[in-house]
């Protein structure tokens, strides 16, 4: 019944247009429709529908959640909106701002692939450190698993939907009273971020980085034009606006490509193509996806962004604070997966374990022109590629990432803290930083739910699907490595039968690994080329047959519990297709897996 009313209303509305009174457009806005849906429905602009909505004085009214169940009076500034009027009278508003000097922070909002509880992290040291520094905090975000969401984390809490319109409502009833410094849209991720635009459009004072700088390091062309100004290296790209285009920039740039659509966030449909073939299936997996024709799934309004995938490179994250004139480099993340993975899937070890002082002394440098010539204030993220001792910039976020809580947590300096306070308008100099001195590593891990999904490859590549990420700390890298496993819930044998099987390319990098393992007791088997590879090294390796070629087969005895770690790698998209059960199996019969 009520699904049948609001598709009542939505073809009334289309017909009728815009209620032309207070009452009847309150109705429409008590029953869920948001003015950019309206919009949509009448054909008119989002901000023109507000306009006309504000002109007949429809606005919502915020009420209070009692976090005392009615047993005492609660002074917890808990609330969220509504449009609905009572029976009689006016609808009355329970915000009741204060008087005070405010910040507001935009949470992340729901839990999702690429966007988790990392970043409410940072929304929660955010409004520790305000709070700290004499400000009233204001936080707003609608996801009751947070933290951030507490009833005692913030001074005020509006749970809301980030949207522009729900944003700008709470904005206007605060601002009514006492001083609002600004609003923090640099830590929760990317939903925020997208409000920057519509904030700055009605001139609400966003602390930090500006809406303009953030731009600049998400518009291709523009980020293009700075990393050339500043003389830095970028992966060979283009964007194509038709399929023809597409397959004439792939053979310019070179293969493998990596290739995604533009309007895709988190690394979505992002794709790692190898040759002609697999970009012509590529193109066709869109074009069914979206139910169209291929030359409208690229075009001038849906470009595919293509790069050159610099394959064997090692991937860097790297933090930084800074507030405009001042930058600290706080955290140099070495990923321990090629580049390629996306970063949010990768184990990665801080301090870096393999890189030479002249390649991080390198980094550091480019990291702080980057900071300067994007006028960065509070956190800055930077991922790039070391490829034949070259550094290439793959991206760069002027926002919190999800390496911050490991990066404070490895070196001790609370870093989303400062970051607040510096947005704030204190110097980063006030801090006092000094180069981190300490004789720990750290290595964080990424947890996969692939075990609740039947049927998922457990594959990885640059579209993200961890939901979670563990750490292990030691002196020694190997067995800070070691605990992160464990702390993911790998369980690491400390005997028996170790299957290898890799590609052609990784077959002396292999080499050493199956040496140690083989000089602590493990009996070591192989598919047949690796197996003939081992025996000319001196190694001895029992052979067992691939899916492909017949049982008894890997897969079988993985099922059988006479494997327990599992060495596979693999090239070209048939040998990754073949290896599929064998990852499968692997994950099902919880043997750790290592590509």
């Amino acid at each position: 019944g009520e699904i049948r009313g609001l598709i009542e209303a939505e073809a009334e509305i289309r017909a009728k247009g815009l209620p032309a009174t207070a009452g009847a457009f309150r109705r429409l806005k008590a029953m869920g429709f948001s003015d950019a849906r309206l919009g949509k429905l009448t054909g008119i602009a989002p901000a023109s529908v507000t306009q006309r909505r504000r002109a007949l004085a429809v606005r919502p009214v915020f009420k209070r959640i009692d976090s005392c169940a009615a047993e005492f009076a609660s002074p917890t500034a808990y609330m969220y909106s509504t449009y609905a009027a009572p029976f009689a009278g006016a609808p009355v508003c329970e915000a009741a701002p204060s008087d005070k000097n405010k910040i507001v922070i935009l949470g992340g909002g729901p839990n999702r692939i690429g966007q988790g509880i990392e970043f409410d992290y940072c929304c929660c040291h955010a409004a520790f450190a305000l709070k700290e520094a004499g400000y009233e905090t204001i936080m707003v975000n609608c996801n009751p698993e947070t933290v951030s969401t507490d009833y005692d984390t913030s001074d005020r809490l509006y749970f809301e939907p980030l949207t522009a319109e729900d944003v700008l409502e709470i904005i206007e009833t605060e601002r009514s009273s006492g001083h609002l410094r600004g609003v923090i849209v640099q830590f929760g991720g990317q939903t925020p971020l997208k409000l920057a635009e519509a904030l700055e459009q009605a001139k609400i004072p966003i602390l930090g980085t500006s809406p303009d700088m953030i731009d600049l390091a998400e518009d291709r062309d523009r980020f293009k034009q700075l990393l050339h100004k500043l003389k830095l290296r970028q992966p060979t790209s283009g964007i194509a606006t038709s399929p023809k285009q597409a397959r004439a920039i792939a053979e310019e740039v070179g293969y493998p490509i990596v290739i995604r659509p533009s309007y895709v966030l988190g690394g979505r449909a992002m794709e790692i193509v190898a040759d002609a073939a697999q970009l012509e299936r590529y193109i066709a997996r869109l074009a069914g996806d979206l139910d169209r024709p291929s030359e409208l799934v690229v075009s001038s309004k849906r470009p595919l962004l293509i790069d050159r995938y610099l394959s064997d490179a090692i991937e860097v994250d790297v933090d930084c604070l800074a507030d405009g004139k001042d930058t600290t480099v706080v955290g140099i993340m070495e990923h321990i997966e090629e580049a390629g993975i996306h970063s949010g899937d990768s184990a990665c070890a801080l301090p870096p374990h393999s890189l030479s002082k002249a390649a991080i002394a390198e980094i550091e440098r480019q990291t702080r022109a980057l900071a300067l010539a994007l006028k960065v204030g509070g956190l800055m993220n930077v991922q790039y590629a070391i490829k034949d001792g070259d550094i290439y910039v793959l991206e760069v976020n002027p926002r919190a990432s999800r390496t911050v809580p490991f990066v404070a947590k490895v070196i001790g300096v609370p870093v989303a803290k400062i970051a607040a306070r510096i947005m704030a308008g204190e110097t980063l100099a006030s801090f006092a930083l000094k180069p981190a001195a300490f004789d720990h590593i750290g290595v964080k891990e990424a947890v996969f739910p692939f075990a609740r999904f039947p049927g998922v490859d457990t594959v990885l590549g640059p579209e993200m699907k961890s939901t979670g990420e563990v750490m292990g700390i030691d002196r020694n890298f190997a067995i800070a490595f070691a605990k992160s496993q464990i702390g993911g819930g790998s369980r690491l044998p400390r005997a028996g039968t170790v299957f290898v099987s890799v590609r052609d390319a990784d077959k002396p990098r292999v080499l050493e690994a199956v040496r140690l393992l083989v000089s602590l007791g493990f009996r070591i088997i192989a598919t047949s080329g690796t197996q003939r590879y081992l025996a000319q090294q001196g190694l001895p390796a029992g052979r067992i047959n691939k899916v492909l070629e017949g049982r008894p087969h890997i897969v079988d005895a993985i099922a059988n519990g006479e494997v327990q770690l599992v060495f596979n790698t693999t090239e070209g998209a048939t040998a990754l297709a073949d290896s599929r059960s064998l990852r499968r199996a692997a994950l099902l019969h919880k043997v750790p897996y290592y590509t």
